[in-house]
């Protein structure tokens, strides 16, 4: 199974409404999640730096490629825009993939 990691940042003094709307997920986001093959999805902070990490049943090219299409990803996107500062990486228009440096299975 693929692994993705992403990092972002919220913007400053957007913390508490960034945890407000996860708390609240939109049940067709967590539906369009799981279409996309994703697994064992978490999003921590450090203040207001993120990291995301999850896992991709069906690879990541195919979770990314799902969500860039999915207008509930889209409309989610659109949502989190006022607080949040995401970079996209313009070939795979998806939030740059961390390196992997180490890993203990």
């Amino acid at each position: 199974m693929e692994r993705y990691a992403w990092q972002g940042k919220i913007r400053d003094g957007c913390l508490d409404e960034y945890i407000e709307r996860h708390k609240a997920l939109w049940p067709a986001m967590i539906v369009e999640l799981k279409n996309a093959g994703i697994v064992n999805y978490s999003i921590w902070t450090n203040g207001t730096d993120l990291f995301g990490y999850y896992e991709c049943e069906k690879g990541v090219q195919f979770a990314v490629d799902f969500q860039y299409n999915s207008p509930t990803v889209q409309q989610w996107e659109a949502y989190m825009r006022d607080i949040l500062i995401m970079e996209k990486n313009e070939q795979t228009k998806a939030q740059p993939k961390l390196t992997e440096v180490f890993r203990l299975d």
